[in-house]
């Protein structure tokens, strides 16, 4: 298992940031929780949550991954998985919520990303909210951790995860030894604009994990812009994309040399449903690895 599929002791012990000591001079009440959240601030509930509203589907899928389906109240419009969220109401997105709607449902704590001003909209209107940042495999195991705790599940978040790291274990085992190595380019697609997957992201680790080389190293961001020059002289031995792209790659200037698309076998065209669970930071990463296992084992077959 290499270093990105392990959590540091140290990160599981602070897994949860989670502070159930009193305040000076006072008792705590049992179930008094104190979560600290991306903010740095301290979310105090008086009891595990029973009425949550997620604004983002990776939260969405964490709380229902640790069982906890039954209490989300709403999620945002891109929440979609287990297919019981379907019908429950839906807020709006992170970028753009629904802030009368959120009130009305009356949550105990609104699940959020850092560095939106819905945050301090809602908690002048009296709705906590718990901001969650989760970029690579050590906010995963702590925020999974934290979401547990949140649910009155300690530590049901660290043996998910653990769960998880095994699992991408023996994903590792299963690529074939030919791409063992080999270069990768993996592309994300914005509304204006595509970048790559950084070696230092959740996505980079999971790539990393398998074997495989990313032509964006941590020298870079973790999402970088990379010009289609860049692509070219790095010359990657496998791309992986959505299936539907507006512009066949083949179709960008000079890139019908890369290695990958050369002789048309390096090339992952992750179907566009399936695609989403890639790029979430969430409890299916294990079921993305194996997404890009089974392409490569694909084209495997394909070279021989």
């Amino acid at each position: 298992m290499t270093r990105h599929l392990r959590t540091p002791l140290k990160d599981l012990a602070l897994s949860c940031a989670i502070l159930m000591a009193a305040a000076p001079g006072k008792a705590a009440p049992q179930d008094e929780l104190q979560l600290a959240d991306a903010r740095h601030k301290t979310i105090v509930l008086a009891r595990p949550a029973t009425r949550i509203v997620s604004l983002q589907p990776s939260f969405t899928e964490a709380i229902c991954a640790l069982g906890g389906c039954d209490v989300l109240v709403g999620v945002d419009r891109f929440s979609v998985w287990p297919r019981q969220v379907g019908a429950l109401p839906t807020v709006g997105s992170l970028r753009e919520p629904d802030i009368e709607r959120i009130v009305a449902l009356r949550p105990d704590v609104v699940l959020a990303r850092p560095g939106h001003r819905m945050d301090a909209r809602l908690e002048a209107l009296g709705v906590k909210v718990l901001a969650l940042n989760t970029q690579t495999y050590e906010d995963m195991a702590q925020d999974l951790e934290t979401l547990a705790v949140l649910l009155g599940k300690p530590g049901a978040g660290t043996r998910l995860w653990q769960r998880t790291q095994q699992r991408l274990a023996e994903l590792r085992g299963q690529v074939p030894a030919q791409w063992r190595g080999k270069k990768v380019y993996f592309e994300l697609h914005g509304a204006k604009s595509a970048t790559a997957a950084g070696e230092a992201s959740f996505i980079g680790q999971t790539l990393h994990g398998l074997g495989l080389v990313n032509i964006a190293g941590r020298n870079l961001p973790m999402y970088p812009q990379l010009s289609p020059e860049y692509v070219v002289r790095a010359d990657p031995d496998l791309i992986i994309t959505m299936a539907d792209l507006p512009t066949p790659l083949a179709d960008r200037p000079g890139w019908g040399r890369i290695a990958a698309l050369r002789n048309g076998d390096g090339h992952c065209r992750i179907p566009n449903g399936d695609y989403e669970m890639l790029v979430r930071p969430g409890p299916r990463i294990d079921e993305a690895a194996q997404l890009i296992v089974q392409c490569l084992q694909q084209l495997a077959l394909l070279s021989k």
